[in-house]
Formats: C-alpha cells, structure tokens, sequence
C-alpha cells in the first residue's frame, strides 16, 4: 500500500513538472517575448546572448539548464536531479516546438497586460514545480542550493539573482523596459511566495477565560480539534488562570468563535495566522485515543 502511495505521489509530482514547464514555455512565447520584455532566470541570459550572438533563446537555456542540472545533482542528491531532468528538457523543447508551431503568434502587443501576465505566468509555473519538488532548471538552482545551505527563502535570492541578470540587460534595451522587467520579477516572486505557502496555512487561536476548560471541550468535540491548557496568571489581579491553546483551519475560524462567544461572551481570544503546522490532524493522519476512565 505504501509503495502504491509513494508511486501515485510521484506521477503527481512528475506531471506538475510538465505543467508546470509546458505553462513557463507559453508564457515566455505568448507575452514575454512579444512584449519584448526583459526578465531574470536562465530566459534573460538568453535573451541577452541572442541579442549579442543570435543564438536561439531554446538553444542556450537547454546548454544551461544542463549545466546547472549537473550542479544540483552534486550539490542537492539524486533524487532532485531525477525529478529536474524533466524540467531540463521539457522548457527549452517545448519552448522550441511553439516557434515553429506559431512562429509570429502573440495574444497582445500591450506592455502592460504582457508584463502582468508574464509575471503571473512564470510565477504560477515556477512554484508549481518547486512545490513538486523539483526546479525549472537552469537559475532555479542556486536559489535551491542557497535554501539547503544557508537557509535563505527561495524567494528573496531568486529576486536578488533575477534583478541583477535584469541590469545586465540595460546595455541593449531601453529603460522603461528595465522598469517593466523589474516589475515582472517583483509579480513572479510574490506568486511564487504565494503558491509556496499555499494550502499550508493555519489559524492558532488563544484564549483566556475562567471558562477555560469548558471552552476545551466544546473544542475537543465540537470542532474535532486538539486544544492544550496553558497555565498562567494575570497581570492586573494577580490570579491564577489557564489558557486554551488550539490551532484550527482557515474555514473553522467562525465556528471556533461562535463556540468561545456563546460559552463565555466576555473571553479575551487571540487569532493569529500561521505559515505551516506539523503533526497530528494536519501533516498527519488524526489519531483518537480513549481518555484514562476514573477510579
């Protein structure tokens, strides 16, 4: 049963990587490259040597994506290169097959709308494949390397890296297009922030009330949810008091309140938003266990 899981998980995550890919090439065919946009990653690089050679923007992102493909392998494990490998190939033929299937295609010559969609384009695309577990290829990897090693967010060393190919690029374009590439990568990196955190956020919620066990319960049973007492004493009298502790999802919110409000209208309640929970009821199967009966 478990190899049948881990076999169906990767599937998933081998076809997110297409998606994703087949999602970037159409984006860079459709809006970038008709904007006559400038961006980061292994695309602006190759926008800039095809603008000094004329070497096929396709041609140079599979050379790098090889290269860098090499350099995950060595410094991110196997299991990383297996699922890049994909990605490797599957974005600069993809992107290679649109020339030639729609050589002058383009869906609007409007800068702002190919700045706007490019943005969502990439971002939707390159956090679909990172959440699969795998990269783009090509200057997703550093960013990788640099999350492994020195625990820097994705995120900001991609926006870092991608804003310095993009001054690069200012010796060929003018300098509006440099403002509309910046805004580009500020768009794709919040996206792909975004989608990074996405279905793994939760609410913890504390509350203080003399009711306090009662409010427990009602939460235990009513919202199938774990709470923990917390002990404490308050500031202003001095006395002794407990909190309850619990972390519940996004949906559950209003029914958390309504069950705090009716039991004790007057509790003083926390809501507070968190990133990702780990453990029983969220990252894992629930587990009900039947409570010690007294003595």
């Amino acid at each position: 049963m478990k190899k049948d899981w881990n076999w169906k998980e990767r599937m998933t995550g081998m076809f997110l990587v297409v998606l994703g890919n087949l999602l970037y090439a159409l984006t860079v065919k459709f809006f970038l490259i008709p904007g006559g946009l400038v961006t980061g990653g292994s695309t602006g690089i190759a926008l800039a040597v095809h603008h000094f050679s004329g070497c096929p923007v396709s041609v140079f992102v599979l050379i790098f994506n090889v290269v860098m493909l090499a350099a995950g392998l060595l410094m991110l494990g196997s299991r990383f290169a297996l699922t890049t490998v994909v990605s490797t190939f599957t974005y600069p033929l993809a992107l290679a097959g649109l020339d030639k299937l729609f050589p002058a295609a383009f869906l609007t010559d409007d800068v702002i709308l190919c700045t706007v969609f490019s943005g969502l384009g990439i971002g939707i695309s390159v956090g679909m494949v990172i959440r699969a577990g795998a990269s783009t290829g090509g200057m997703d990897v550093p960013p990788l390397i640099l999350q492994k090693y020195c625990n820097v967010p994705v995120s900001i060393s991609l926006y870092v890296f991608d804003t310095c190919i993009l001054l690069t690029q200012m010796f060929f374009t003018g300098a509006d297009k440099i403002l509309y590439g910046i805004i580009l990568v500020m768009i794709y990196t919040m996206v792909i922030d975004k989608l990074m955190l996405l279905g793994t956020t939760q609410t913890e919620i504390k509350i203080i009330s003399e009711k306090s066990e009662e409010i427990k319960e009602a939460i235990v049973h009513e919202l199938d949810r774990g709470a923990t007492l917390l002990s404490g004493r308050s500031g202003y009298l001095d006395h002794k008091t407990e909190m309850v502790f619990t972390v519940v999802s996004n949906r559950e919110v209003p029914k958390a309140e309504r069950i705090v409000h009716r039991i004790d209208p007057a509790a003083f309640m926390t809501i507070s938003r968190i990133s990702q929970v780990r453990g029983r009821g969220f990252s894992m199967k629930k587990e009900y266990r039947s409570q010690p009966k007294e003595r």
